[in-house]
C-alpha cells in the first residue's frame, strides 16, 4: 500500500521538474517519472522503491549534491541511496556522456535489486519511448541529434545495462525481457534507415 509519503514524493517531483521536458517534445517531464513509478510498482516495488523511482532524476537534472541531501532529509536513507545510485552526474554542465555512462554500468554490476528494479524500469521507459518516437520520425539524422550519443553509443549502452540486468536473478524476467525486445527492434530500425556509422 502507498502512503502520504508516496503523495510527498509525488508532490515534490512535480515541482522540481515542472518546467522541464522530454528531449525533443513538449511532453511535461513528469510522464516519464510516473511510467517508471508505475513500473516499479506493477512489478512488486515496496513504497520506498516507488518514490526513488519518481525522484531518480532530481539529483542529476534539478540539484545535484544538495538535491541528494533534501531527499534525504525528507524521504530517508534508502530512498536516497536508490536515488544516488540511479545518479549519473550530479554538476551542470554534466560531464562527458562516455565516462559518465561507463562509471553507471560498473556502478549497476554490484547494485542491489532494489536499485536495478528503478534503472531497469528507467531505462525501459526510455527505451520505448526513443522507439516510439525514431518509428514516426520525418528524419533519422535530425532525430538523433537530440541527444548527447549517437544511435550506436545509445544502443552500446542499453545492451550492456541489458547484460547485468539479465544476470540478476532478483531482476522480473517481464522486464529484462521487454526491455531486450525493445532495443532489439531499436537496432533493427536503425540499421534498416541505414548503417550506423552512416548515421553517425
Amino acid at each position: 500500500m502507498l502512503s502520504e509519503k508516496y503523495l510527498k514524493a509525488f508532490e515534490y517531483a512535480f515541482i522540481k521538474h515542472k518546467d522541464q521536458t522530454r528531449k525533443g517534445s513538449s511532453t511535461p517531464y513528469i510522464s516519464h517519472l510516473m511510467a517508471v513509478s508505475g513500473l516499479v510498482i506493477e512489478h512488486g516495488g515496496d513504497e520506498d522503491e516507488a518514490i526513488a523511482a519518481l525522484l531518480h532524476d532530481v539529483v542529476e537534472d534539478q540539484g545535484g549534491e544538495k538535491a541528494l541531501e533534501e531527499i534525504r532529509s525528507l524521504f530517508g536513507d534508502r530512498v536516497a541511496e536508490i536515488v544516488d545510485h540511479c545518479t549519473d552526474a550530479y554538476t551542470n554542465p554534466k560531464p562527458p556522456w562516455e565516462p559518465r555512462k561507463t562509471r553507471y554500468i560498473e556502478d549497476m554490476r554490484t547494485a542491489d535489486p532494489s536499485v536495478l528494479l528503478v534503472s531497469l524500469s528507467d531505462k525501459l521507459h526510455n527505451a520505448r519511448c526513443t522507439l516510439l518516437d525514431l518509428q514516426h520520425t520525418s528524419s533519422f539524422e535530425d532525430f538523433w541529434k537530440r541527444f548527447s550519443a549517437p544511435p550506436e553509443k545509445q544502443l552500446w549502452y542499453y545492451k550492456s545495462l541489458l547484460e547485468i540486468y539479465d544476470s540478476c536473478q532478483q531482476c522480473h524476467r517481464s522486464l529484462v525481457n521487454e526491455l531486450r525486445r525493445v532495443v532489439a527492434e531499436l537496432e533493427d530500425l536503425v540499421e534498416e534507415n541505414g548503417s550506423l556509422s552512416e548515421l553517425t
